[in-house]
């Protein structure tokens, strides 16, 4: 009874260890990653200054490159880490842009220098509005030879372009100055004021002020009987000869009605950037002031005084993947070759008799260390390999590719999953689960085994 007893406790041990054995399994293929793409990211910590980023943003960028069929991608993912915001310089219409373009130097058996971008378009703007950053930046190159590649992020910049157009700035934003005594009124709708409610004074040389970002600015007010002339200053200066008549119509005549939402006065052209525009009242008698209108003409380049500038708050070190087989160009087409006669005698289609390999001069030989093309960001550049021995390694069978990771800033996070694609291997035994079902056969053996010996005592006790 006591050798049963222990045997039936082996089996069990067995059997438990089995079930473990295959759960471990399971756990392997669920976290399985997706070949070619690194299973981590480096995590870079930038400071923003100058421009648009006012006293300073704080960001965080996640690198993830990917080496797959060719191609070497580079993924930033980004997002603020501080109350602090990129902020609107001014006021503008629907459609501006945020952009970012990062650096990202690459060594190892290829050298250059990827560059991710990405824009971000914004809503309606007011000074101070805080800016989208995009989702993400990212950059691509095509390689065509194996070795050991290193990614290193390096310095980040931010540029703000401005949308074409124009905003109407009501009396009662808290951006337009005040001097003197003002009045706000808030008339019947059949004045048609903007928004309702314009501005009021009866004292001379009292003032309107608004600094602004644009091309060009007018002055809106009301053309009624009796009003006083009007004096606009920009950055200070008058631009102008004579005041403004809002007392008078288009055509000089005194007026006799009241009409509301006139273009009072523009000003010329401006070279974009900031400006402060001034309405003054220049007599003792009732002037009006509804609104400026800020214009911003088409802008070419993202402004140089708005970009600010990103470094790096610490070393995230690398992240080198190595391209364990070789790499076809994915340009090439195989049927393009030309076909080769094999009962043709003559010269080998694959040396040209008017080119010497051995020419230091010849433009085809890349020579020991051999230059190759690719495209980094839509433009040619020569991508340069830092050791030879990569020209002459026999190419190894393609598989996927392997990373490795320096330093202690690398999170992780999942990039693979059960489903890779992957066809299960139809020809191996399934070794794992007849194991499975001989423990579960002979631990019922031994149970039946043990309650037959346990009867027959029972029986004879009897």
């Amino acid at each position: 009874m006591w050798v049963i007893g222990v045997s039936v406790s082996r089996w069990r041990k067995v059997l438990i260890a089995g079930s473990v054995s295959l759960a471990a399994t399971a756990a392997f293929v669920a976290t399985s990653s997706i070949p070619g793409q690194a299973a981590s990211s480096l995590v870079m910590k930038y400071r923003c200054t100058g421009g648009i980023a006012g006293a300073g943003v704080d960001l965080e960028a996640r690198m993830t490159p990917q080496v797959e069929s060719g191609t070497m991608n580079v993924r930033w993912d980004m997002k603020y880490t501080s109350v602090q915001r990129f902020g609107s310089p001014g006021f503008f219409p629907e459609g501006s842009s945020l952009d970012l373009e990062g650096t990202v130097d690459i060594s190892g058996a290829w050298t250059g220098q990827l560059r991710p971008r990405g824009g971000q378009s914004q809503g309606e703007l007011v000074p101070g509005d805080y800016l989208d950053l995009p989702e993400g930046l990212s950059d691509s190159a095509s390689i065509t030879r194996t070795g050991t590649i290193r990614f290193k992020p390096g310095k980040l910049t931010v540029r703000f372009t401005p949308a074409e157009g124009e905003v109407k700035v009501n009396n009662n934003e808290p951006e337009i100055e005040y001097s003197g005594t003002w009045e706000r009124l808030h008339p019947a709708p059949t004045y048609d004021d903007f928004l309702s409610d314009i501005e009021k004074t009866t004292e001379k040389n009292a003032v309107a002020k608004l600094d602004f970002v644009g091309t060009k600015v007018a002055y809106i007010g009301r053309r009624e009987q009796n009003l006083s002339p009007i004096r606009v200053l920009i950055d200070g200066q008058q631009v102008s000869g004579g005041l403004v008549e809002p007392g008078k119509d288009r055509s000089g005549k005194d007026m006799t009605g009241t009409d509301t939402q006139e273009v009072l006065w523009t000003s010329s052209q401006l070279e974009y950037g900031p400006h402060t525009v001034e309405v003054i009242n220049t007599e003792d008698a009732t002037a009006y002031f509804d609104a400026f209108q800020v214009f911003t003409g088409d802008i070419p380049e993202p402004p140089k005084h708005e970009q600010a500038e990103c470094e790096l708050q610490h070393d995230p070190g690398a992240i080198d993947v190595d391209i364990s087989g070789p790499t076809e160009d994915p340009t090439d087409d195989p049927t393009d070759e030309p076909t080769e006669d094999p009962t043709d005698p003559g010269e080998d289609p694959g040396e040209d008799p008017g080119e010497d390999p051995n020419n230091p001069n010849n433009p085809n030989d890349p020579g020991p260390g051999g230059n190759d093309v690719g495209t980094i960001g839509g433009e040619n550049v020569i991508v340069v390999p830092q050791t030879s021995s990569s020209t002459t390694t026999s190419p190894k069978p393609t598989g996927p590719t392997a990373t490795k990771y320096y330093r202690a800033q690398v999170a992780k996070t999942p990039s693979g999953g059960v489903e890779t694609g992957v066809a299960p291997d139809e020809n191996r035994p399934p070794y794992g689960l007849m194991a499975t079902g001989m423990v579960v056969a002979m631990g019922s053996a031994g149970g039946g085994l043990l309650m037959r010996r346990r009867r027959a005592a029972h029986a004879g006790g009897a």
